[in-house]
């Protein structure tokens, strides 16, 4: 049986903002390997370079060097008009403010981003159903963001974010608006997308309360990456 491939393969990436004197470089040679069902966290100070690599790795941003890999496909030196493919074929964000728009209920939310793919009204809007029940919400479908607490609406961008069905969940600081209780119980259910649905979860944070739901706690700085002691992840 052949293995699958990694789910994140990066060999050599690097990214510089700007050129000549002026020239800032954001990452600089990132090696990294993620399995398909792995739960990452990558922690660091701000300006260390975590973002510019999940934007990299959500195909928002192109690097400079380097080849990035997902599920076994290149998509480094890709065309910037097919990146909103790859972003749609591959990926699910989850933001710090999560996003939502404002006019929209929360199944509506979830349904624009399926028919984005080309699911019909109602396929959509009975996925948006199934995924608001997933993340413990089978009440508030047609409720708007200003009637959600924080908890609530972060719940919501996740189920937005798994949206079709991708295979990788990439999450930029998604408790640090929220309370220490709701910030762990995101934090869950982004850990179970990857213990029992096999997704692979990529997530920035700064937030030490919730490091020993991670597998494996990866630190940046100066845009350099290291692996975090193991005794870190437990």
């Amino acid at each position: 049986m052949i293995a699958p491939p990694p789910a994140v393969e990066v060999e050599n990436l690097g990214k510089v903002y700007g050129s000549g004197a002026t020239a800032f470089t954001a990452l600089r040679d990132i090696n990294l390997r993620v399995e398909p069902g792995e739960f990452i966290m990558l922690e660091g100070p701000s300006g260390s370079g975590k973002t510019t690599l999940l934007s990299i790795l959500g195909c928002v941003l192109t690097p400079t060097r380097g080849e990035v890999k997902l599920f076994g496909e290149s998509i480094s030196g890709r065309p910037e008009s097919q990146l909103p493919e790859l972003r749609l074929g591959y990926i699910g964000f989850v933001f710090q403010g999560h996003n939502l728009v404002a006019s929209l209920t929360a199944r509506q939310n979830i349904m624009l981003v399926l028919q984005l793919r080309g699911w019909s009204v109602r396929a959509a809007s009975q996925e948006a159903e199934m995924l608001l029940e997933q993340v413990g919400l089978p009440g508030k479908t047609e409720s708007k963001p200003r009637d959600l607490s924080g908890g609530q609406r972060q719940r919501v961008a996740i189920a937005r974010a798994l949206a079709g069905g991708p295979p990788l969940i990439l999450a930029d600081e998604p408790t640090a608006a929220l309370d220490a209780e709701n910030g762990l119980k995101v934090t869950e259910i982004l850990r179970q997308l990857a213990r029992q649905h096999g997704r692979t979860v990529l997530v920035v944070t700064h937030d030490n309360r919730i490091f020993h739901l991670a597998d494996r706690i990866l630190h940046i700085e100066d845009g350099l990456m290291r692996e975090a002691p193991q005794h870190a992840a437990q």
